[in-house]
């Protein structure tokens, strides 16, 4: 299945994660925005949103990086255990992606981005915001090993790529403990952590500029 992605993007390593996780090839195609690739007639025919990442599965074309994970999860996992079928587990799990996705991501995209793309001055008000949000991932994770539920899931995989991205721009994750000690055994645990890494790596480069 055709894959175009940037490897320094947290959504385009939840799905490499996912891919990991329930064992299929990804066919990488490197899709750059800088260069407006995304924008070309032959990209918009599959995806006329012209975001990333998008999958292509046999003419099936899919984005929003959380559909294509959950996507990966049901049709090619061999066990339920990365995206239960129990209505409240499955529910807990939804919840922490669309949690990662509307609050725990975008408020670092809101933080940090603004000052990486367009040059512009930190807003404090979105620096509390960003804190905020990874409070409430350090209240879910109280008592807990994993993001959701007892065992490793797919909201540990996008949430794995957002929290590194966390890392890489500096944040202090000392300050939330149970965050931390997440941090510091799901990166271990986690198919395909070092494609994780790898594409933390790309991402650090904006930082360093």
């Amino acid at each position: 299945m055709d894959f175009y992605y940037l490897p320094g993007s947290a959504p385009c390593r939840a799905v490499q994660m996912t891919a990991a996780a329930v064992g299929v090839e990804l066919n990488l195609k490197l899709t750059n925005l800088m260069a407006g690739e995304h924008m070309k007639p032959e990209f918009l025919k599959i995806n006329p949103q012209h975001c990333i990442p998008t999958l292509v599965d046999n003419g099936f074309a899919l984005w929003e990086s959380r559909a294509i994970c959950t996507y990966l999860a049901e049709k090619y996992g061999k066990d339920d255990k990365l995206y239960p079928k129990d209505p409240q587990k499955r529910a807990v799990v939804n919840q922490r992606l669309y949690f990662d996705m509307g609050t725990l991501y975008q408020r670092f995209a809101d933080y940090y981005y603004p000052q990486i793309f367009a040059k512009q001055p930190a807003n404090p008000e979105n620096e509390q915001k960003m804190k905020d949000a990874v409070s409430f991932l350090n209240t879910f994770l109280d008592g807990h090993k994993y993001v959701a539920g007892e065992s490793l899931t797919i909201a540990d995989l996008t949430v794995l790529a957002t929290i590194s991205t966390y890392d890489v721009a500096g944040f202090e994750l000392s300050k939330y403990p149970h965050v931390a000690a997440w941090y510091e055994n799901i990166r271990k645990e986690a198919p395909g952590a070092a494609i994780n890494q790898a594409g933390i790596e790309e991402f650090k480069k904006y930082f360093e500029k």
